[in-house]
């Protein structure tokens, strides 16, 4: 069993920036992938960003591609996401997911990849 953990949300205003962390528990070693989506209010869970942990992999979606930033520390236990120029629109839950399988390029936005969730941090953005 894998345990996440999410952590660093808040509130910042627009142009600011916000890291995100994700603390893996439990089986860690059997993580081949984690990533990150997100979910406002009214709105369709979305994927933001994903990570291989052995090799640092990285894939991002088009909204956020040049503004986030998404990595590892070495122990491979924890994932950031750093956020950075954050527009009101990046306002939402934001989740971290962990795979166990390795997956096509073409199924990471796809939340059915995932096999564990973090309970969510909220990220306010005001303008």
């Amino acid at each position: 069993q894998v345990q996440l953990v999410e952590s660093g949300g808040g509130l910042v205003q627009a142009g600011g920036s916000l890291r995100l962390s994700c603390a893996a528990s439990g089986r860690t070693s059997s993580i081949y992938a984690m990533g990150w989506f997100r979910q406002a209010p009214g709105n369709e869970r979305e994927f933001v960003a994903l990570i291989t942990l052995s090799n640092s992999m990285t894939y991002y979606s088009d909204s956020v591609k040049g503004r986030f930033t998404i990595s590892r520390d070495n122990a491979k236990t924890t994932v950031y996401l750093q956020m950075n120029t954050l527009k009101p629109e990046d306002t939402a839950d934001y989740y971290c997911a962990a795979d166990r399988s390795p997956a096509l390029v073409r199924d990471a936005p796809k939340a059915s990849t995932y096999d564990y969730w973090g309970q969510g941090t909220q990220v306010t953005v005001s303008s």
